[in-house]
């Protein structure tokens, strides 16, 4: 993965290096700077929540690692363990297998993305004696991200009378607004991933990953590069992110439009989703999920909405309309159900994918945004507190509710 972050440092690199006595042409380039999401790892709040899990013992036992490695392979393999470890640890946690680690709660996702920003600030600022071009830190970088996300460790057992479900969470995100954040789609991911759903048709197993808040890491492909080896084995799959205050809903369509807003390297982009072939790239896509079945469920406290509600610029105008009832034929695309950010992103190209692997008829799948969490009232300091640790366990819970319903009615 050429990811922005790396882009950006070679860069740099680039712009110094100009005004410097050249070097010999032999030289490994120095390694880039930490990126602003790595930077905030220093800040009081990132700290305390590693050292209250126990995850702050993480990102130095890579270092250690590093450290130890005399070539490229050994450092590549180093990376990818370590990485693997970090995910499996994570879900352990969030599952009650082995130790906590600290008084921070287990449902807490927030562990994994600041240990896993402090081993990729070890990759990425590590100088090795053998030396690193350029393309190998990005391919460390690569294998780390892919390792600590669960997303090349997703499995399913053979056999028959099994359904297999596909789960994805995200980063904590707007993290300059409140670096306190949590997000509890992934919080989800980490309690599912590898559990067994008992529904009316039977057992089905549940599989995720957890996506960057990245606009750089979509364009490059991650989500169809993941998604794609699993989506032709699966029974049923649904992107998740977080939403609106006090509801779930269930996207019915996704547009095909970046609005702009920042992501956790504070980049914004504004620009048609950019996927591959897209001469035969649709404005819009559609859940094929059972949403019906699933409002009207009782899955938990939180109420559930079917949202057909889009952003359109109408065919033949000019300015963007928001349509309840969903796009009109010919409209481009403004906003999808789940917005213009990464969530509606997420959704749109899983979707497409979908569909261009010829399941749009066969495979129910699409996103489900669940309430924005919250602190308990008052709390504007704390990293956590008891109704944050409740609003949390409960769009878990509510999310595997739906999940089972869904299974059942597909």
């Amino acid at each position: 993965m050429n990811s922005i972050r790396v882009r950006l440092g070679v860069l740099g690199l680039a712009l110094l290096t100009g005004f410097t006595t050249p070097t010999a042409a032999s030289a490994a380039p120095a390694a880039p700077s930490p990126t602003v999401e790595e930077q905030r790892l220093g800040r009081a709040v990132p700290q305390e929540i590693l050292r209250r899990s126990g995850f702050d013992t993480v990102a130095p036992g890579l270092a250690r690692a590093l450290e130890g490695a005399r070539s490229y392979g050994e450092a590549r393999r180093a990376v990818s363990r370590e990485g693997a470890r970090l995910w499996q640890r994570a879900v352990e946690r969030a599952q009650g297998g082995g130790p906590a680690g600290g008084d921070l709660s287990r449902d807490d996702d927030r562990p994994l993305y600041w240990a896993r920003l402090g081993m990729t600030r070890e990759v990425r600022t590590w100088e090795p004696e053998f030396g690193l071009t350029d393309g190998q830190r990005a391919t460390l970088l690569d294998e780390l991200e892919r390792s600590s996300r669960g997303q090349n460790a997703i499995r399913y057992p053979e056999g028959k009378g099994l359904k297999r479900i596909l789960l994805t969470g995200f980063d904590p995100f707007t993290l300059d607004r409140d670096i306190r954040i949590s997000n509890p789609s992934g919080a989800t991911a980490l309690a599912l991933d590898g559990t067994v759903i008992e529904t009316a048709d039977g057992p089905a197993r549940v599989e995720t990953a957890v996506f960057p808040v990245s606009w750089q890491d979509f364009t490059e492909g991650t989500v169809e590069r993941t998604l794609r080896p699993y989506l032709p084995k699966a029974d049923l799959f649904t992107t998740v992110s977080q939403g609106r205050v006090g509801r779930f809903d269930i996207e019915r369509t996704n547009g095909a439009w970046r609005g702009g807003f920042g992501d956790n390297e504070n980049v914004g982009r504004t620009e048609t989703v950019p996927v591959a072939d897209p001469a035969s790239q649709p404005q819009w896509t559609t859940t094929t999920l059972p949403y019906a079945a699933i409002v009207a469920a009782p899955t938990g406290r939180f109420p559930v909405y079917d949202n057909t509600s889009v952003t359109e610029i109408p065919a033949g105008g000019t300015q963007p309309v928001v349509r309840p009832e969903g796009p009109t034929p010919g409209s481009t695309a403004r906003a999808g159900g789940g917005g213009d950010y990464l969530s509606n992103e997420i959704a749109y190209r899983a979707t497409l994918l979908r569909d261009r692997l010829g399941l749009r008829d066969t495979l129910p799948g699409g996103h489900v945004h669940t309430p924005v969490l919250q602190f308990g009232a008052g709390n504007t300091t704390e990293v956590t507190d008891p109704e944050f640790v409740r609003n949390r366990l409960d769009i878990i819970a509510q999310v595997k509710a739906i999940l089972k319903v869904a299974a059942e009615t597909s």
